[in-house]
């Protein structure tokens, strides 16, 4: 049995805290919000983010991060991206050397084209950073429906310690060195699904949504491999099985912001509409940025920025993307 702390107590740390408590593990559950906390205290239910899923009635909730921390074996670090900083931030007064502390959420920093593993490594230099990440919904995770995820670290033995932590009837992880690969392919798959959404709140078929995900995962491997990430990474759980899961599936918020925003809706109104941190938002200008710097052609994303930051109109963008020059799907395979 390992102690655990659950930092962050939406929808994805709920479900998580859940999992590894029916695990056999001793786990608290941190949020910083006062109002969830009690919500949760009282209700042992999340009631807005993870409708239906049980807190069992021991598991300690809290909003006193030190004591959250003190003497846990891993701390699942499961606050949205764009906190991920001032979260780690807090952490590091309170983790000793050696730590472990997995990041779970999906995104890259806008401003420093930082991953999260690296803002962590930043703000909490003592801890052995890690990633868990893959095609895992909340609110299936949650109920206990077999979900596959991928953990990366820098040592194989953190990653097969984590392996074992996480791993049940329903829950089946692997693991892999290439952490870089890991963190891009959660974090850029979240924009093509709002390209995704978009295309389904127009009306476009499954064809549509078959091209925006195959050519989605050559741009986001494209870019990956050229920032030194391997390309079996981006075809397989965290990569392709990710982004399947994320353009497809009626929990994801990405996709449905996108759905709305071809519904005519903008941006903001998408956002408040599905009440939670849309991810693919906050990446879509970072991986512009990424495309930019290491000289990479990502039509998807480029189109992208245009509908949430240029008033592009997201017919429009289908039609350009269409409309580009022709090109070889596979430029390395000779004739």
């Amino acid at each position: 049995m390992a102690k655990i702390s659950v930092l962050g107590a939406g929808s994805w740390g709920t479900a998580l805290a859940v999992l590894l408590y029916n695990n056999g593990h001793e786990v608290t559950l941190w949020s910083a919000l006062a109002d969830e906390v009690k919500m949760l205290s009282e209700k042992r239910e999340h009631e807005t983010k993870l409708p239906g899923v049980r807190l069992p009635d021991n598991m300690e909730i809290t909003t006193d991060l030190e004591k959250s921390l003190l003497d846990s074996d891993v701390a699942v670090l499961a606050v949205p991206s764009p906190f991920t900083r001032s979260t780690a931030h807090q952490m590091s007064s309170f983790t000793r050397k050696g730590q472990i502390v997995v990041n779970v959420a999906k995104g890259v920093e806008e401003h420093t084209l930082m991953t999260l593993s690296e803002i962590i490594s930043e703000e909490i230099p003592q801890a052995d950073v890690c990633v868990l990440s893959g095609p895992s919904h909340a609110e299936e995770v949650g109920k206990g429906i077999p979900t596959t995820c991928v953990v990366s670290a820098e040592k194989r033995e953190t990653a097969e310690f984590l392996q074992g932590i996480f791993m049940s009837p329903v829950f089946r992880v692997y693991t892999t060195p290439d952490i870089l690969g890991v963190e891009l392919g959660g974090a850029l798959k979240n924009v093509i699904a709002l390209a995704a959404g978009t295309a389904d709140g127009l009306g476009y078929g499954d064809n549509t949504k078959a091209a925006l995900i195959t050519r989605g995962i050559a741009e986001i491997a494209r870019l990956g491999t050229k920032m030194g990430a391997k390309i079996e990474t981006f075809y397989g759980l965290s990569g392709m099985g990710d982004l399947i899961v994320t353009c497809a599936s009626v929990h994801s918020r990405n996709r449905k912001a996108g759905y709305l925003m071809g519904k005519g809706y903008t941006m903001k109104e998408a956002m408040d509409e599905v009440k939670m941190v849309v991810e693919g938002v906050y990446s879509a200008k970072a991986a512009k940025s990424l495309a930019e710097k290491f000289q990479v052609e990502m039509p998807i994303i480029e189109e992208v920025n245009k509908v949430l930051f240029e008033d592009k109109s997201a017919a429009e963008a289908v039609q350009d993307l269409m409309l580009r020059d022709k090109k070889v799907e596979t430029p390395m395979l000779p004739w």
